[in-house]
This record gives C-alpha cells, structure tokens and sequence, in this order.
C-alpha cells in the first residue's frame, strides 16, 4: 500500500529530544483526527522507543536516531525508529516483559507497552548494526472528522 503522506526526522540520543518526537509524531497523526487516547498511545510508545535508542542502542556515546512516519489511506499510521547502535543480540528475548539490559532502573517493559499501545510492533535488530522498531496503529474514523 502507498503511504499518502510521510516525513522522516533525524536527531541525537538525547533524552531532551524523547519529548520532541512524542510531540513530532503527535503532530503527525493529527492529519487521522485522532482521539485524545490514541495520541496518548502513540506517544508513549514512540516514548518507549527512543528511549530504547538513547539507553540501550547508544549507551557510552551519542548516535543518530531516525523517526519515518507514514500515513495510509486506511487510517494507519506507521512509525518506524532506528539506531545504528549496539544492536540487540536476542530479539525474542529482549522483547519478553522484564527482561532488561539497561540496569536495575530500568522495568525491562518497553516493548511490551509497545506492543500494548499499537495494533503491530516488529521489531529488527543485528548486533553492532542497529536496531529498526516498526509499529502500526490504525487510527478510528470520527463523524465529521478528516478523511
């Protein structure tokens, strides 16, 4: 399916810029007419990844994180971060609630509130390479609200 319209952004692993591209993406979606909740849902998952990239995929250095968002015509929105970090050498065991790289601070939870707050979450990673997070959600039609 052709996507009607996307944006790519690119920024540093800063924690400064986890709120601006919850806010960029929030921005984004806005052209679905989304509810209040949905943009909560997408905001925290795209909260939950970046943070992945700024602890776990760059954790001595900073590195470049890309956010491509893409809309199409049935009302989904597709948000897809990468790093070229570190990697994750285990997909399948990094994605199982607690489990956790990043020290006893971290819950270890982030791709399961992922998973819990979009409709498909998939997840790439080569170690030393980087790391691609995919998620989708598709956003309900409102009365007299766009599209």
């Amino acid at each position: 399916m052709k996507a009607m319209n996307e944006a790519t952004v690119a920024f540093l692993s800063r924690s400064a810029n986890e709120s601006f591209a919850r806010t960029t993406a929030a921005c984004f979606a806005a052209q679905l007419d989304p509810t209040l909740e949905e943009v909560n849902d997408i905001k925290t998952a795209v909260s939950e990844a970046v943070t992945n990239c700024i602890v776990h995929a760059y954790p001595d250095s900073l590195g470049l994180i890309q956010m491509r968002l893409r809309l199409f015509e049935d009302h989904t929105l597709e948000i897809q971060i990468k790093d070229k970090g570190v990697g994750i050498p285990d997909v399948e065991q990094a994605r199982k609630p607690m489990y956790t790289t990043g020290g006893e601070e971290r819950s270890g939870m982030g791709f399961t509130i992922m998973e819990s707050f979009m409709d498909l979450l998939k997840v790439r990673s080569t170690p030393e390479k980087g790391t691609t997070v995919t998620m989708r959600r598709r956003i309900s039609r409102r009365m007299g609200g766009a599209g």
